[in-house]
């Protein structure tokens, strides 16, 4: 392995800045509001799964407020349609004209909070947004921004009245980001800044430093020039295919899912200050790329497997390159 880690100075003061200003507001959460960032910066969308009251939606919101980007947010529900995410035309009285009302999914950061609770159609408009970015209504192309990122949340232990995404719509997120519930001290914490707080809207009230746009620019540039060697190319590619054969899953991990899991390993390795990927970072990066993208035998399931274990055993079954 070779490289001396000064190409990635803006990507780790990026992180440094992000866990210190954030922090400020999110107690505990850190390696969630990481991938988060993480997924920013190589361009993807992430899904965030987490039971009510964790601060998915903050941490989104206060990251969007640090890197000093334009943020929305739209609340799924089953009667939700297409046009009230992308969009419409609309007549105007006043030219005679139809002229296109630009939706939500005109900004740089959208919170889709229970994207499970949208119907499919739905769904569908969004996803092909993301991995477009561009909206076409009636024929003409509207083109998104090249910072739009898509965080969406879904609960993941209520069903009722929920549209589970598709496998192949799944495999368009970058990450799945998973939100526990804070350790005791964090949560102490948040009670402490929740009474100190001086009016009703709380935490997020609380004043965050924002990042000059040519340091997210350049942290974005470093990523996807780190360097990747022959061996670590094999390891990827071996960890995923085995995915495919392995006995507890019924789909594993597609072509797709190996480019996401380069990309995010490079995007670790600039986090930990090095401008080369080493095996850890393939490591560190498989848990989060790959878990919403293995399909469970029923019987797995059954016997209390879920897709993280699968990922854990399938690397630690992986020959690591010298």
């Amino acid at each position: 392995m070779s490289g001396n880690g000064m190409g990635v100075a803006a990507t780790t003061e990026l992180f440094t800045r992000g866990q210190e200003q954030i922090g400020r507001v999110i107690a505990g959460q850190q390696e969630a509001v990481a991938q988060a960032l993480l997924t920013m910066l190589c361009g993807g969308h992430a899904l965030i799964e987490g039971v009510p009251g964790v601060a998915k939606t903050l941490a989104v919101k206060m990251l969007a407020r640090f890197l000093a980007l334009d943020f929305r947010r739209v609340q799924g529900t089953p009667d939700m349609m297409p046009a009230d995410i992308l969009g419409t035309n609309v007549f105007s009285p006043k030219t005679g004209d139809f002229g296109f009302h630009k939706g939500p999914v005109f900004t740089q950061f959208l919170l889709t909070d229970e994207i499970n609770r949208m119907p499919p159609r739905t769904q569908a408009a969004l996803l092909e947004s993301m991995e477009e970015r561009q909206v076409t209504a009636d024929g003409e192309r509207h083109q998104l921004d090249e910072y739009f990122t898509v965080f969406a949340t879904q609960n993941p232990v209520e069903f009722e009245g929920t549209y589970p995404l598709p496998e192949a719509q799944l495999d368009r997120f970058l990450l799945k980001i998973k939100v526990e519930y804070p350790e005791l001290a964090d949560e102490r914490t948040v009670l402490e800044r929740h009474h100190a707080a001086h009016t009703g809207t709380g935490l997020s009230d609380i004043a965050i430093e924002p990042i000059p746009f040519e340091l997210l620019a350049a942290a974005r540039r470093e990523i996807r020039s780190v360097q990747v060697e022959g061996a670590i190319f094999d390891y990827l590619l071996a960890l995923v295919r085995r995915t495919r054969e392995w006995p507890s899953l019924a789909l594993g991990a597609s072509p797709r899912a190996s480019a996401s899991l380069l990309l995010v390993a490079k995007a670790f390795a600039a986090r930990e200050g090095r401008d080369f990927v080493i095996p850890d970072d393939v490591k560190e990066a498989a848990i989060p790329v790959l878990r919403h993208r293995l399909t469970l035998r029923p019987e797995a399931e059954l016997e209390g497997f879920d897709t993280d274990r699968v990922v854990r055993d399938v690397l630690a079954a992986t020959q690591v390159p010298k």
